[in-house]
C-alpha cells in the first residue's frame, strides 16, 4: 500500500457520526433480521468504504489500524454494521494488495471509491464447509469470457451488495486447492436463494446461502493465485479487523456496565453494586484485548510487504491465534459484562441490557470455527519455539 498521512482525527469524526445513525436503528435490525440500510447509508455518506485505497485511486491512504478503528467504533454501536465493514475492507485490501497492473481491477477500485460501492464475500460453498481453501465450483473459459457457478452455503450481506468477490477453482481441472479470487458487479451475476438467516446474533448480516451464477472478463480474476492471497492478505486482514469487531462489541458491553455502576452507586449515595469488582476485571481483560490485537496489528503493517516474514510460522501461528484469542477474550468480555450488570444486564429490554451484545458474539468463536483453527494449528506449534525472553 502507498504511504501517506490520513487525517486520523476526521476519520473518527466521521466513522462516530456514521456509528450515532447505525445504533439508533440496531435494535430493530437485529428484531428483524434486516440489513443495516442506515448504518450503511451513513457509512458511504461519510466516504468510508475506500478509505484503504490509495490516493490514486480516490481514496485516503488509510492504515488497516485506522480502519480497525473504524470496525471497533461501529460495533460498540451496531455488531451487523459494523461487520459488514469489516468484511468489505478485507475484499478491498485482497484486490488492492494482489491486482498488479490490471487495468479492470484498478477501475473497479476507482469505482468503489466514486460510487461507495459495497463488496461481499463468497469463500464457503457445499460440502468444504468452512474450509476456505478448497473450492469445489472451477472458473470455466471462453475465450477471453469467463462464467461461473457455485453453490455458496453463505454469501453475507450478499443480496445488498454492489459486488461479490469469491474464490473458485483455477479450471475444471484443476485441483480444489488451486485457487483464484474473482472480482464481480452486481451487473455479472444472479443469486438464487438457497437458504435463509435466522439466528441467534449478527442477525442483520444477512449471510444467507445462495447459488451463484456469474459471468464476465477474465481480467476479472485476481492475478496473484489464491494460496498467495490467502495467507499474506486474506487470513491477516479479516483476523485484525473481525478482532477489532469483537472488541468493539466488548468495549459496548463495558460502556454499559460502567454506566450502571455509576448510576446504581448514585442511587445509594455512593455505596457500590455487588458487581462492582467484577467491572476491574472486564475493563483489565478489555485493555488486554486491546493491547493483544495492537501488537498483531503493529506487526502485520511492519512486515505487510514482506512476503518472507509472513511466510514464517511464527508470524503465521500469531494472526491465526489472534483471531482464537480476540474471539474468545471478548465473549468473556461481554459474559462478566452481563455479571457486573445483574439482572439489569440479563434483561432483554432497558438501557442495560447486554443481551443483543452477547448474542452477536457468540458468533466470533464459531465463525471460522476455533476447534478447526486449533487443529490445523497443533502441529504447526509443536515446531515453533518457545521464545526464551520476555521482551525480545
Amino acid at each position: 500500500m502507498e504511504p501517506s498521512e490520513p487525517h486520523s482525527g476526521a476519520l473518527s469524526g466521521r466513522s462516530r457520526d456514521a456509528a450515532a445513525i447505525a445504533a439508533a436503528h440496531a435494535a430493530a435490525v437485529d428484531t428483524d433480521a434486516r440489513f443495516p440500510a442506515e448504518g450503511l447509508a451513513a457509512i458511504k455518506a461519510q466516504r468510508l468504504l475506500g478509505i484503504m485505497l490509495p490516493t490514486r485511486l480516490g481514496g485516503e491512504g488509510a492504515p488497516l489500524s485506522q480502519v480497525g478503528d473504524v470496525c471497533y467504533q461501529l460495533a460498540q454501536a451496531c455488531a451487523s454494521t459494523a461487520m459488514i465493514f469489516a468484511m468489505h475492507q478485507i475484499k478491498t485490501a485482497c484486490i488492492l494488495r494482489h491486482m498488479g497492473d490490471n487495468q479492470r481491477l484498478h477501475g473497479l477500485l476507482r469505482r468503489l471509491s466514486a460510487e461507495q460501492l459495497l463488496l461481499a464475500s463468497s469463500t464457503t460453498e457445499g460440502h468444504s464447509g468452512g474450509n476456505v481453501r478448497a473450492s469445489e465450483a472451477p472458473v470455466e473459459y471462453q475465450g477471453d469470457r469467463i462464467s461461473l457457478e457455485r453453490r455458496a452455503s453463505v454469501i453475507s450481506y450478499g443480496a445488498y451488495a454492489d459486488g461479490i468477490v469469491t474464490t473458485a477453482r483455477r479450471s475444471a481441472d484443476a485441483a480444489g486447492s488451486d485457487q483464484v479470487l474473482v472480482a464481480f458487479l452486481k451487473s455479472d451475476y444472479t443469486l438464487t436463494p438457497l437458504q435463509g438467516w435466522n439466528t441467534m446474533g449478527m442477525r442483520g448480516t444477512c449471510s444467507e446461502g445462495y447459488i451463484l451464477k456469474a459471468g464476465g472478463c477474465a481480467d476479472q480474476i485476481v492475478p496473484d493465485p489464491y494460496e498467495l492471497i490467502h495467507p499474506q492478505t486474506m487470513v491477516p486482514t479479516a483476523h485484525l479487523l473481525w478482532g477489532s469487531v469483537w472488541a468493539g462489541i466488548a468495549a459496548g458491553a463495558t460502556v454499559k456496565a460502567q454506566a450502571f455502576i455509576r448510576q446504581a452507586a448514585r442511587q445509594t449515595s455512593g455505596q457500590l453494586p455487588p458487581g462492582a469488582p467484577q467491572f476491574t476485571k472486564v475493563v483489565a481483560a478489555l485493555r488486554t484485548l486491546r493491547a493483544m490485537l495492537a501488537n498483531s496489528m503493529r506487526v502485520y503493517e511492519r512486515d505487510m510487504n514482506n512476503p518472507q516474514a509472513l511466510a514464517t510460522l511464527e508470524f503465521q501461528s500469531m494472526i491465526t491465534l489472534t483471531k482464537v484469542e480476540a474471539s474468545e477474550g471478548a465473549l468473556a468480555i461481554v459474559l462478566a459484562a452481563m455479571r457486573v450488570c445483574g439482572l439489569s444486564g440479563y434483561r432483554r429490554d432497558g438501557e442495560f441490557s447486554i443481551e443483543r451484545s452477547l448474542r452477536d458474539v457468540l458468533s466470533a468463536p464459531i465463525m471460522i470455527n476455533n476447534e478447526r483453527i486449533l487443529a490445523n494449528l497443533a502441529g504447526m506449534t509443536l515446531v515453533t519455539a518457545v521464545p526464551g525472553c520476555l521482551y525480545d
